[in-house]
C-alpha cells in the first residue's frame, strides 16, 4: 500500500505551504488506504529550535489530520552513515579533504556551476584511506558519472518527464566534515528504509530530485514516485515568505484569527488542486474521496492579501460557509475560546442560545467578540443617544416607545413569539410603525442599530437585563 511522509525541519514556524504539503500527503494516504508518516528532519542541529518544533506540532494538531507513524531523523544517524559507507564502498562516492572550496578554478557545467574538485575526485583509495586514518577531516561526496554521456531521468506525477545531464550535476556532499549527513543523504536513506512509495513535496525540491534519484540507485533502493506541488505565491509575485510577507504565512495566524481547521484545509486544497466537479466548499470526507495527484495543477497558486485585508477573500468566504454549516453545539464549542475572558459569564450554555442568532453574521470565529459582545457585557459601552431615535421620529417618540416597551416587557411572556406579539401590539396602541417601535428597543438592549434578530436577542438577554438597559436608555434620552 502507498506510504507517504511529511518531513518538516524544526527551523521555523509551520508555513502554510508546508501545511498544504502535509494535507496533500494525508489526503493521498487516506484516499488510497495508505500510511501517513510524520518524520521530523532535525539533523541541522545548529538551526533547530524547540519553538519551531512546538509550532509544527501545534499547527498539525489544529488541522486534526492524524498521522500513522512518527520518527525523528536524529535518531537514525547510524542508518545514514551506513548508507553513505555502502555507497563509498561501491566506488560511487569519495572523500574530499578540501578545507574550503570555492570551485572557481574547477570544471564548470553548462550554466557555469561548480561540479567537482578534480584533485579530490581523482585521489587514490590508498591515499584517501591514509589521510582519513590520520584524522584529517573530510566531506564525503557523491561521484556523479561526469565521464559518461547520459542523463538522470524520472517521471514526476505532476510535472511529467524530467531530465538532467550528468554533466550538469555537481558532486554533492553525502556527509559533512563533522560526520553529519546532508539533507540529500538523510532524506533518501530514511525514505528507502521507511519504504516510502510517493514523495509529495513542494516544487522548490524538484531540482533536488535528480540527486535523490542518484542516491536511491546507488543504495540499491527503488526510487519512489515523485510528485512536486506548485508554489504558493504572494500578490507581489514572490514566493510566500515570513521575512517579506509577515505572519500571514503562518498556520497559527489563521488558527488564532478564528478559522475553522476544516475551512482552512478546504482553502489550501484549492491552492494547487482542483476537483473534477469544480466545487469549492468541500468537507474533509468529500476531499478525501475526490483527491488525486492528477488533479494537482502545475501553475503556481496566488494567496491574495493586502495590509488592510490580511486574509484571502476566498479563505474568508469558505470559513463563513463552514461556520454556517456547523451544528449549534459544535459551533458553540468552537466559539468559547474566542469570547474575551473579561466579559461576563462566557459559558457554553449561553453560547448555545446565542449561536442561532449570530451564525449567519460571522466570517471568523473571532467575530463573536464584535457581533455578540453585548450578550456578555455587564454594562454596555457608551453610545450616542441619537442612535435611539427611530427613522422619521424624534427623541420624544423614542422616549415614549421605550417607556411603553419597559411596561410591556415587565409582564410579557418572555419567548420569541410572546415578545413579538407584545411589542407589535404596543406599536399599534402608540400609533407608530413596528419598525419605529423595534429600533429604539434594539439600540437600548444592544447598544447599536446593527444587531442580531431582536426577539431572539431579548430572550437570550433575559427580562432583568432588558429592563435595566431600557431604563438606562430612557435616562440617556
Amino acid at each position: 500500500m502507498p506510504r507517504v511522509r511529511f518531513a518538516p525541519s524544526p527551523t521555523g514556524f509551520l508555513h502554510i505551504g508546508s501545511a498544504r504539503t502535509y494535507i496533500f500527503n494525508w489526503l493521498y494516504a487516506r484516499h488510497t488506504g495508505g500510511t501517513m508518516i510524520l518524520r521530523i528532519d532535525d539533523t541541522d542541529v545548529g538551526r533547530n529550535t524547540d519553538a519551531s518544533l512546538n509550532s509544527i506540532f501545534d499547527g498539525l494538531r489544529w488541522l486534526d489530520l492524524g498521522w500513522d507513524e512518527e520518527y525523528k531523523q536524529s535518531d537514525r544517524l547510524a542508518l545514514h552513515r551506513e548508507v553513505a559507507q555502502a555507497i563509498f564502498e561501491k566506488g560511487l562516492a569519495y572523500r574530499d579533504f578540501t578545507a574550503a572550496q570555492s570551485g572557481d578554478s574547477e570544471k564548470s557545467g553548462a550554466h557555469g556551476t561548480w561540479l567537482f574538485n578534480a584533485g579530490m575526485r581523482d585521489l587514490s583509495r590508498p591515499e584517501s584511506d591514509r589521510r582519513a586514518a590520520a584524522g584529517e577531516p573530510f566531506a564525503l561526496r557523491f561521484r556523479v558519472p561526469h565521464d559518461r554521456i547520459g542523463h538522470v531521468q524520472f517521471a514526476d506525477a505532476v510535472y511529467g518527464d524530467q531530465t538532467k545531464a550528468f554533466a550538469d550535476i555537481e558532486d554533492f556532499a553525502l556527509l559533512r566534515s563533522d560526520g553529519m549527513p546532508t539533507y540529500h543523504l538523510a532524506n533518501c536513506a530514511d525514505d528507502a528504509d521507511l519504504r516510502i512509495t510517493h514523495i509529495i513535496r513542494g516544487q522548490e525540491h524538484l531540482s533536488n530530485a535528480f540527486k535523490h534519484k542518484l542516491i536511491f540507485d546507488a543504495a540499491g533502493a527503488e526510487t519512489p514516485t515523485f510528485a512536486h506541488l506548485p508554489l504558493l505565491m504572494a500578490p507581489d509575485g514572490m514566493k510566500l515568505s515570513k521575512r517579506v510577507h509577515g505572519p500571514v504565512v503562518s498556520v497559527t495566524t489563521y488558527r488564532d484569527a478564528g478559522f475553522l481547521p476544516q475551512a482552512f484545509i478546504n482553502f489550501l486544497c484549492l491552492l494547487g488542486w482542483s476537483p473534477k466537479n469544480d466545487r469549492e466548499k468541500l468537507s474533509r470526507d468529500e476531499i478525501v474521496e475526490l483527491f488525486t495527484l492528477e488533479g494537482v495543477n502545475r501553475a503556481n497558486a496566488v494567496v491574495n492579501f493586502t495590509e488592510e485585508d490580511p486574509f484571502d477573500a476566498k479563505a474568508l468566504w469558505l470559513n463563513a460557509e463552514h461556520i454556517r454549516s456547523l451544528p449549534t453545539d459544535e459551533l458553540a464549542r468552537e466559539l468559547l475560546p474566542f469570547v474575551p475572558v473579561d466579559l461576563h459569564s462566557p459559558n457554553l450554555e449561553k453560547l448555545r442560545q446565542i449561536v442561532p442568532l449570530i451564525q449567519e453574521r460571522m466570517k471568523l470565529l473571532s467575530d463573536v467578540r464584535t457581533v455578540a459582545d453585548f450578550f456578555f457585557a455587564e454594562q454596555l459601552p457608551p453610545y450616542p443617544s441619537a442612535e435611539l431615535i427611530p427613522k422619521k421620529g424624534d427623541a420624544a417618540m423614542a422616549k415614549t416607545v421605550l417607556v411603553k416597551a419597559r411596561e410591556v416587557l415587565a409582564t410579557a411572556e418572555f419567548s420569541h413569539d410572546g415578545l413579538e406579539a407584545a411589542l407589535r401590539a404596543a406599536s399599534v396602541s402608540l400609533g407608530v410603525k413596528a419598525g419605529q417601535m423595534f429600533e429604539p428597543v434594539r439600540v437600548a438592549v444592544c447598544g447599536r442599530k446593527t444587531a442580531p434578530p431582536l426577539f431572539g436577542t431579548l430572550v437570550v438577554l433575559g427580562r432583568e437585563t432588558c429592563l435595566a438597559r431600557i431604563a438606562q436608555a430612557i435616562e440617556k434620552l
